[in-house]
């Protein structure tokens, strides 16, 4: 069987597991943490970054540091996973959904103000499949309107918007390092990317706890103490050394990934030419990390029809997110601002195919001759 997802491992994961071990540092901010952490900032660039337990925990934090209350409405899409919407829905905020762009799967910017009210506090853009939101003009609308802005990067590592890497656009950002991504830190992980200097100083105390033991370590307060609310938002060290040895590959990780999705993309031209499938749009000015490669089918029958023939052939293909909308806490906890015109109809027609670091051009062709065959 052909897995859809197997995470990435370089070779040296394990090596730095075991000095972590050795160093008696096991809880978060150690050597490796620290390390990491220095490669986003220096990398992306960005003024702050703080490793967290995984990208809803990243959210989560996001969510404190601009203080969303009850009652306060946050704009996303509802073509995204449950933590998108979660970390606003635990402060008591309601969930705004817009409709979604055909052509990317991304928040359609040009419905977003129309969605703003009185109760807005902050606009949430999701870079589905790593390829980035339209940034420009969705900041531009936050600062018409006084808002914040969060970005939902979780599949965004390596990708840009106009040669900024995402996460770094917003006031926030956040990354996922799930097992899933293109990076891992040992099966979960995330990161809070802090691009407004405002919050750098209170995200070290609500990501300790509500205290200031970052400050006491660095020699600032000679004692640490309870200042705020908090949570316990550290990784371990251990999740920090694996995703280390996948920092210093960073760049090899991404080309072969690239190499990849390019080689889906070339073979199956064929079909996207004769109008059976869709492939998936990079927009100028985006460039993409090869999170994923979807194919569009003409509606959900078909998809279904697809993806047995596929796992039949030992090809395990997925579908993706339902929309938030349409679920039971969806309708409870959000609204749908507007006419769902793509949301729903164009999540039915997304196929997701095997794509992952180790992946084989071999394993790939036996994918698409299969695909080929289905609508042959």
């Amino acid at each position: 069987m052909i897995p859809f997802n197997r995470p990435p491992c370089t070779g040296a994961e394990e090596q730095y597991i075991k000095q972590a071990l050795k160093s008696n540092k096991l809880s978060g901010d150690g050597p490796f943490g620290k390390q990491c952490q220095s490669w986003f900032e220096s990398n992306l660039p960005a003024r702050k970054t703080l490793l967290t337990p995984s990208c809803t925990a990243a959210l989560e934090l996001a969510a404190v540091l601009t203080d969303i209350q009850p009652g306060d409405e946050v704009i996303m899409p509802s073509y995204t996973f449950v933590s998108t919407a979660n970390a606003f829905v635990l402060r008591g905020a309601k969930v705004v959904f817009v409709d979604i762009r055909p052509d990317t799967m991304n928040i359609d910017e040009n419905l977003i103000e129309a969605a703003i009210t009185p109760q807005t506090r902050a606009i949430v853009p999701v870079h589905y499949a790593g390829v980035a939101c339209e940034m420009d003009t969705i900041m531009a609308i936050a600062e018409r309107h006084n808002l914040y802005v969060i970005e939902d990067a979780a599949q965004g590592m390596m990708s840009s918007y106009k040669r900024r890497a995402l996460g770094t656009i917003g006031h926030l950002g956040a990354f996922s390092f799930h097992e899933t991504k293109n990076y891992t830190s040992g099966g979960e992980g995330g990161l809070l990317i802090i691009n407004d200097e405002r919050f750098a100083e209170r995200a070290e105390v609500i990501r300790e706890k509500g205290t200031n033991r970052s400050q006491f370590f660095r020699g600032m307060v000679d004692k640490y103490q309870w200042v705020d609310i908090g949570s316990s938002y550290l990784p371990s060290e251990l999740q920090s050394a694996y995703l280390w040895a996948q920092l210093e590959q960073a760049t090899e990780i991404n080309d072969s990934r690239l190499a990849a999705w390019n080689f889906y993309a070339h073979q199956l031209q064929g079909l996207s030419k004769s109008g059976r499938i869709e492939l998936p749009t990079i927009p100028t000015g985006c460039t993409h990390n090869a999170h994923m490669f979807y194919l569009k089918t003409s509606g959900l029958e078909e998809r279904t029809a697809l993806l047995e023939h596929l796992k039949s052939h030992d090809i395990l293909a997925v579908f993706h997110y339902v929309p938030l909308h349409t679920a039971k806490a969806g309708a409870e906890f959000g609204r749908f601002h507007g006419e769902d015109r793509f949301t729903t109809s164009e999540s039915e027609r997304l196929v997701r195919l095997p794509l992952f670091f180790s992946i084989t051009e071999h394993q790939q062709q036996h994918v698409i001759n299969e695909i080929i065959s289905f609508y042959e």
